[in-house]
């Protein structure tokens, strides 16, 4: 009895924990109210390269908000992969890094919590990111961006 007891206290237990970590529809984790699939909140920043300026909205997310804090900044964003350029940056932001499955030609988004990443090819992808914004539209990214090392102004709009 005493072990039956001990087992549906266990299974008790356990059920509890689970069910404070359940996501809703959104992607919420009830537990710690972080979005997944964060949806555009509105505000803007513009990312200029050269002569070339882009707009970017921001995701309504604290990996978001936190890089909002930072700017404006001025980076060297290194070559990656044909497909990316990236830059860390000399402090964490919060992540909720997810799969996206598929990149997108002008997705910003954060790498682990300080590598900061900006797409200018679309293509799929097993690694995860935590979304930080989406340039609006991103015809030109990639020539602006060029084939190496590149020179990046972020800052709100």
């Amino acid at each position: 009895m005493k072990n039956l007891l001990l087992l549906i206290f266990c299974v008790f237990a356990v059920s509890a924990s689970c069910a404070s970590c359940k996501k809703d529809s959104a992607g919420t984790n009830d537990a710690n109210n972080v979005t997944a699939n964060p949806t555009p909140n509105g505000s803007k920043m513009k990312i200029t390269i050269g002569n070339r300026s882009f707009t970017v909205t921001l995701y309504d997310s604290p990996a978001a908000t936190a890089f909002k804090a930072l700017l404006p900044l001025t980076i060297d964003m290194t070559e990656l992969n044909g497909n990316e350029k990236f830059f860390d940056l000399p402090r964490t932001l919060p992540a909720n890094a997810v799969n996206p499955g598929t990149i997108h030609n002008g997705d910003l988004m954060l790498y682990g919590s300080s590598t900061v990443v900006l797409f200018y090819k679309e293509f799929s992808t097993s690694y995860i990111y935590t979304k930080l914004g989406r340039i609006n539209n991103p015809n030109g990214l990639a020539s602006a961006l060029g084939s190496g090392n590149v020179r990046v102004i972020y800052e709100l709009e």
